[in-house]
């Protein structure tokens, strides 16, 4: 179940208030969600159809792995043995398809390689399911929630529906791992712990979540932030051991070359891939383009300066999220598990969010961009109308989500100069402010709510 952080000191000692309002708009509405969802998942009934179902999931995906092998996770394995051959690495393929991450990632894929392929696969997606309920869980918590095992379990049998979360599993790919690993990171760096080193691995192994070392920066995190810039130049320098000629032709080479993967693919979802399918190919793609990226970064970067500063970094992680979605030359669909977080700051918005949300999460279950015409040899250039949106309905649902978030980040701005206008006091630092806007949250570890 997902327990309720007990309220905080008062308003008085906390933060400044509207006549009459003891506690602020953040807090209500966490207590507002909290309570709706604490008495349903209470039911009995209700909690073993969620294990139910979940368990069913598993054993799906367990017949799965064992019958057939997962592109991508083969492609794995292939680079945990061919990375002992160094430059192979690169200059050769896995039944045409290249190995795209680091000579690091390929040495932690080594000892799975060496399994048998059934038992490494089945070992490699149940591993994947344990991570993504260890994101749901550093989800809620991020939330200002004490998640316990139904509310996880909840989360992780729904988001096995999203096509993002079970394109990953169909393909073998690391996404959830990552996810975790990230989100936990922040978590721990949200709650004033020594973090950086699960976003600087991560950053090692796929260079997206790199963009989290910007956010801890912006938000004055400085130790996180020198930590994951160290981890992520020592896991370099132990790929660099490990394969040093694979090494030198990855990061002089072949980490921006997107010609290896397909980038005109109508399972690119970012804001390159788009554009190379809207004008005709890369060549008709100009420097307009960086400035689109640039533009994204900063408003998806700075609203998630703005909400981290003051306390919600649910909010700030799912923002970071996109926007390094939205940025990165290549988003394949498997890459948009961020829709995870993202989904639940909206269901803790009210009722309109909510029904944003809704919407959202059947756009990222239905993935209509897969009925669109598409080939992986022949792409389709060119604009076509409404098939041209629904064909980019993951791009397009990632910007509405930036804009929404970049308003509501204004609105928590001006909300909070209005509250303390109203006490008559000086608008604090982000410091101070954080610490006001955050009080039922830090109370949660002096004590915990149960149904």
């Amino acid at each position: 179940m997902v327990h309720q952080s007990p309220a905080g000191p008062p308003a008085s000692q906390t933060q400044p208030s509207a006549p009459g309002t003891s506690r602020s708009w953040f807090h209500l509405l966490l207590s507002d969600t909290g309570s709706t969802l604490r008495r349903w998942l209470a039911n009995r009934w209700v909690a073993r159809a969620i294990y139910a179902v979940l368990v069913a999931e598993i054993g799906a995906l367990i017949w799965y792995a064992v019958s057939f092998r997962a592109v991508d996770f083969v492609v794995y394995m292939w680079g945990g043995h061919t990375v002992a051959h160094d430059t192979s690495l690169y200059t050769h393929s896995s039944s045409g398809h290249w190995f795209t991450y680091t000579p690091l990632a390929a040495a932690l894929f080594r000892p799975v390689s060496m399994l048998p392929s059934a038992a490494g696969e089945v070992l490699w997606e149940l591993a994947s399911v344990a991570a993504l309920a260890v994101a749901a869980w550093a989800t809620l918590k991020l939330a200002g929630w004490c998640p316990a095992r139904v509310g996880v379990a909840a989360i992780t049998a729904v988001a096995l529906v999203l096509e993002p979360v079970y394109h990953t599993l169909f393909n073998g790919q690391i996404n959830l791992i990552l996810l975790a690993v990230v989100l936990v990171d922040v978590w721990w760096v949200s709650e004033g712990r020594r973090g950086g080193v699960g976003v600087g691995v991560a950053a090692a192994i796929k260079l997206t979540p790199g963009i989290f070392i910007l956010l801890f920066l912006l938000t004055r995190r400085t130790k996180a932030a020198v930590t994951s810039a160290v981890t992520f130049a020592v896991c370099g320098l132990i790929g660099y051991l490990v394969a040093p000629g694979a090494s030198r032709l990855y990061w002089t080479r072949y980490f921006y070359d997107t010609k290896r993967v397909d980038a005109p693919y109508i399972g690119n979802q970012s804001i390159y891939g788009a554009a190379i399918r809207l004008f005709g190919g890369p060549a008709h793609v100009g420097k307009w383009y960086l400035l689109l990226t640039v533009l994204a970064a900063i408003v998806g970067l700075t609203s998630a300066t703005v909400f981290a500063r003051r306390g919600d970094w649910l909010r700030a992680s799912a923002v970071t999220g996109v926007t390094g979605l939205l940025i990165s030359p290549v988003s394949w669909t498997h890459h948009w598990v961020w829709v995870i977080p993202g989904l639940v700051a909206l269901a803790r918005d009210g009722r309109r969010a909510r029904i944003a949300a809704g919407c959202a999460f059947l756009l990222f279950t239905l993935a209509p961009l897969w009925w669109t015409p598409h080939s992986l040899t022949r792409p389709t250039y060119g604009f076509h109308g409404w098939v041209s949106l629904v064909a980019n309905c993951y791009l397009a649902a990632g910007i509405v989500f930036l804009a929404y978030m970049a308003w509501r980040a204004y609105v928590t701005l001006n909300l909070q100069r209005r509250l303390f206008a109203l006490a008559g006091d000086a608008v604090p630092d982000a410091e101070d402010s954080a610490r006001a806007w955050t009080g039922p949250v830090s109370q949660a570890r002096a004590g915990r709510q149960t149904p």
